[in-house]
This record gives structure tokens, C-alpha cells and sequence, in this order.
């Protein structure tokens, strides 16, 4: 999963981040490592390149371009832009990443993403403390040197010209993840959405302090063991990640947010309050609360209510929805609870129909045309991707044959060249037969295959394969994950349906059995009628 991270700079001089690049340091101080003689010590391994600009003179030429457009005079002002791309740290052992091959991917996004800037690219491959994540910094002149072509995430006028400065905005950034995750599909390597906002957000911040927490406790826990006692906690916690998991234990357990609320309040000391449409949180060591926003969307009110809402399917009957469709089931479902109605719906059929109202909400359809055009989309493109899955499987099953016969033919080909110029032909054909008969074999079947006569080379074929295999993979996962969408569609557009329709049909069905029922209240009238005087008629000629 490649993450993408953004910082901005307005203080510290270009230099800095050639030295931070360059030159290992500390992690816990961020200060420089230097050897006896005092001076820095080089990284193990990086890879740099420059965009605009010689690397190795990039402060320098930043301050030249400054200088030019008349930019970056005040302190304040933001110099530089920092861009950090992390690549998953399993791509290493699974899809091949190397520290060469990251830097090659990255630069190609640097050139995508910041044309005209002046920038430096620099791949590190020991993330922290030799962690093996692979990842690589670009930073950027915040001033544009050269005039480029107008982009779709430049939303101010002359955004594209040269002086411009760069503008870190959400569409922008929305951009450069969207172009990331493409790059690490079309690469073969792990990805995640990256424009889907975190279940759980921790940043940088955090993470370095839960780390440098938990190195400090361990070294008081292990003064406390040499003392012959026991640590009472091995585990340090943020003041976000107790949150976290107050909240989590909480809301596993409460049907409302007065219940979660009071949970909150009594087992952990935590006070939650909403405001503006939002959860706030009050760590029992903070004066200032924490928003939902910092925690992730996993600890927001939309997740929460409708964690609450499936566990009483009644209550999503009478949430408020702008959704026509929402709207339209509530009515039906409510109908439903009717006298009329109560005996057909069972509550295992309500939770049912309770679901498909959250799904409903969840993803936003306002009328049924809308879930309707969803489902078809969603096999359209299921449809798809099966066929260029097939493809690509039967793609894998010639490269396997090209692999097989090229080894087989450079395998033997000695063998058939001492087989050329042997005196005996046949007594050697008779000693070496199989080889031979190996080699004509793969000689025949290249040459059909290969109209042109130019032959891949073996490892060309192996990385084609390595990467194919990649694709087939990724595109597997992408269908198994597809199919699962396309279920819960179905499964919702068949409830929807039947919700729509069960309230129409009931009377529906009535006023088609209103003729029969008169019918036959009007035969039975018929009947009696002459009952009566056929009864009276026999009467009659009894008396007489």
C-alpha cells in the first residue's frame, strides 16, 4: 500500500534537505549521526535524481529561481513543499520492489505531478530503524520555474504560469493519489484507496510519539523487573489510540448514544458531546477535546449511528433521510407494521428490511433508477474485467511456452550443433536422440511463433511472466472484491423491490377479488331467493 504524505516547509533553507537526505541522523532527536572526526555519515543506501536541477546544486538553483520571480523575500513564507510516497513494506519479498526500482517509479511521478518546479528525488530503502519500507522523498521550490500546460486540479487563473506557487489543495492532492494508486496497479504492487478517508487515522505525529512512548516505558519497566517487581503497564497508549479503544469497547456494547455516552463516561472517564453534526472527545487528561475528524471515520457519528441503528432494527425506520428512496421504504415498512400487515412481518424479515435501508443511505442511491443503473454498471464491468482476466490467463499460457521452448532450444542447441558438423550423422543422431528430437521440436515451434524471426530473450520472457502473473493476481482480488459488491447490490435491489411492492400489492390484490366477491354475494342472494320459493312452493303442495 503506497501512503502519501505532504509537509511544508517555510523556515528551513534548501540545504537542510539535501543534508536530511543525504546524511543518516537520529531519529529520536532528528540531529545528525557523525563519525569521530565530526563528520556526517553518508546513508547506506539512496538513490537521487534531480528535476530542473543538478541534486547536488538544488539549493542553490531554488534560490536563484527566487530571486528571479522576486518570491520567498519573508520568513513566513512557504519554501519548499515535501512529498513523501511509502511503499508497503511486503512489495520488497512479494512483487520485487527495490530501492532502484521505487526510485525509477517515483521519478516518473514526480515529472507527472510537478512539471516546471525544480526538484529533488531521493529513494531511502531503511525506513525507520532499518525497517526495510521503502520510500522516497520529492521535494519541491515552492515557485514555479517554467510555464507549463493548465492542469484539472489548478482551480486559480495563471495557476500554470512561470513564478506561480505551488498550492498543496485537496484537489490536488486528490490528483497525485489517484495517479499513485493507478501507477501501483499498473506495477503490480499492493495499493489501498487512498482517497477514501482512514478507519483509523494516525499521522506521522502520533506514530513517532506512541514509539518514542513506548521506548521510554520500556526502559522504565525495566528498572521496575531489575527491582523485583512487576511493570503495571507494558503497553504505552496515545491519548488518540485510548480513545480509540475506549470508543471501540463501547460501542460493541450500546444500542444508543446515551448508552455509549454514559459507557464512555463511567468505565474510561471519557466525555463525548456532539456538535455541529459531529462527536467530540474529552480525554481525562486533556482540558481541550478531540474531534472525530483526528481519530478516523471509524469514531464518527455517521459510523457510529448506524452501528447503533443495526442493532435495533426499528429505530432506522424514523431517521431522517434527504434520499426519496430511503424515504419511500421507511413509508412502506412502517405501512407494514400496520394491523393489516404485522402478521406477514416476522422480525427476522424486519432486520432484513432494516439492512437494505441502511445500505440504501450508506451509499447514497435516491431512487431506485439509481440502484437499478448501479447493478447493471457493476456487471457490465464484472463482465469485463472477466474477459480481460481470461485474456491474460491465456496470454500466461503462451509465455509459459515460450519459456519452456526457448530453454528447451538454447538447452540442446549444442548438442544440435556438434549433431551439424559430426562425421557420422546417424550414429551420433542414435547416441543423442532425445536432445536432438528436443531441439527440432522447440526450433519448429519458435519459428511459427515467431514470424519475424526475432526471438525474446529468457530473462526478457521471465520479467514479462513475473509481471503478468502480478496483473493476473491483482485482477483476481479486484473480482473476488467485485463479486462481493455485486451481491450486496442484488441482495438490496431484490429487498427494495419487495418492500416497494408489498405495501401496492395488498390492496391491489383486493380490488381484483372485489368483483368475485360480489359475484358471489350476488349468487348466493340468487340462491336463497329461490330456496325460499321453492321451499314455499313445496310447502304449498304439501298443504294441499
Amino acid at each position: 500500500m503506497a501512503i502519501v504524505k505532504h509537509i511544508k516547509s517555510r523556515n528551513a533553507n534548501y540545504s537542510a534537505a539535501i543534508n536530511y537526505l543525504l546524511f543518516e541522523d537520529d531519529e529520536k532527536t532528528g540531529k545528525k549521526i557523525v563519525d569521530e572526526s565530526g563528520r556526517s555519515i553518508l546513508r547506506k543506501e539512496f538513490y537521487m535524481d534531480g528535476l530542473s536541477c543538478d541534486p547536488m546544486s538544488f539549493d542553490k538553483e531554488c534560490e536563484l529561481t527566487n530571486a528571479h520571480f522576486h518570491k520567498n523575500k519573508k520568513r513566513e513564507d512557504i519554501k519548499s513543499h515535501h512529498y513523501i510516497i511509502s511503499y508497503d513494506p511486503a512489495d520488497v519479498t512479494e512483487n520485487g520492489l527495490t530501492g532502484e526500482r521505487a526510485q525509477a517509479i517515483s521519478l516518473e511521478l514526480a515529472k507527472q505531478m510537478f512539471p516546471g518546479y525544480q526538484a529533488l528525488v531521493v529513494t531511502h530503502t531503511d525506513g525507520h530503524n532499518e525497517s526495510g519500507n521503502i520510500h522516497t522523498h520529492i521535494v519541491i521550490n515552492s515557485v514555479r520555474m517554467t510555464a507549463v500546460e493548465r492542469q484539472p486540479y489548478m482551480d486559480k487563473p495563471h495557476e500554470e504560469a512561470a513564478g506561480y506557487k505551488h498550492r498543496s489543495t485537496d484537489k490536488f492532492m486528490n490528483a497525485f493519489k489517484k495517479t499513485v494508486m493507478d501507477r501501483c496497479q499498473q506495477e503490480g504492487l499492493h495499493q489501498i484507496d487512498l482517497l477514501a478517508p482512514a478507519e483509523r487515522k494516525i499521522t506521522q505525529k502520533e506514530y513517532m510519539s506512541q514509539k518514542h512512548g513506548q521506548q521510554k516505558l520500556d526502559e522504565i519497566n525495566q528498572k521496575i523487573i531489575e527491582d523485583g517487581l512487576k511493570p503495571t503497564s507494558t503497553v504505552f497508549l496515545t491519548q488518540k489510540e485510548y480513545l480509540r479503544n475506549a470508543i471501540d469497547e463501547c460501542a460493541a456494547t450500546s444500542n444508543s448514544f446515551d448508552e455509549f455516552q454514559s459507557k464512555l463516561l463511567e468505565q474510561f472517564q471519557i466525555s463525548v458531546i456532539e456538535h455541529r453534526g459531529r462527536y467530540s472527545y474529552l480525554h481525562p487528561d486533556r482540558q481541550k477535546r478531540i474531534t472525530e475528524r483526528a481519530l478516523g471515520t471509524r469514531y464518527g457519528k455517521e459510523h457510529l449511528e448506524q452501528t447503533f441503528l443495526r442493532k435495533d432494527p426499528l429505530v432506522i425506520l424514523y431517521v431522517r433521510s434527504h434520499l426519496r428512496l430511503v424515504v419511500n421504504l421507511q413509508t412502506n415498512v412502517k405501512a407494514m407494521q400496520s394491523p393489516a400487515y404485522a402478521h406477514r412481518v416476522k422480525l427476522s424479515n424486519l432486520q432484513q428490511m432494516a439492512n437494505t435501508i441502511i445500505y440504501v443511505q450508506e451509499h447514497g442511491f435516491d431512487t431506485q433508477s439509481d440502484l437499478k443503473n448501479t447493478l447493471l454498471a457493476s456487471k457490465q464491468e464484472l463482465k469485463e474485467m472477466q474477459t480481460q482476466f481470461a485474456q491474460h490467463r491465456s496470454d500466461l499460457r503462451i509465455l509459459n511456452d515460450q519459456i519452456r521452448y526457448t530453454g528447451q532450444y538454447y538447452a540442446n542447441k549444442e548438442v544440435y550443433s556438434q549433431f551439424s558438423n559430426a562425421k557420422y550423422k546417424g550414429k551420433y543422431r542414435k547416441e543423442h536422440s532425445k536432445e536432438i528430437q528436443k531441439y527440432e521440436d522447440a526450433r519448429d515451434w519458435l519459428k511459427s511463433f515467431y514470424q519475424d524471426r526475432k526471438m525474446t530473450s529468457l530473462k526478457t520472457l521471465t520479467l514479462q511472466k513475473e509481471k503478468l502473473q502480478q496483473q493476473i493476481a491483482s485482477e483476481e482480488e479486484a473480482i473476488s472484491s467485485l463479486k462481493e459488491k455485486l451481491k450486496d447490490l442484488d441482495t438490496a435491489d431484490q429487498n427494495v423491490v419487495v418492500i416497494l411492492q408489498m405495501q401496492i400489492s395488498e390492496p391491489a390484490r383486493c380490488s381484483r377479488q372485489i368483483p368475485g366477491l360480489l359475484f358471489q354475494f350476488r349468487r348466493s342472494v340468487l340462491l336463497y331467493t329461490f330456496y325460499c320459493y321453492f321451499s314455499n312452493f313445496s310447502s304449498i303442495l304439501l298443504l294441499r
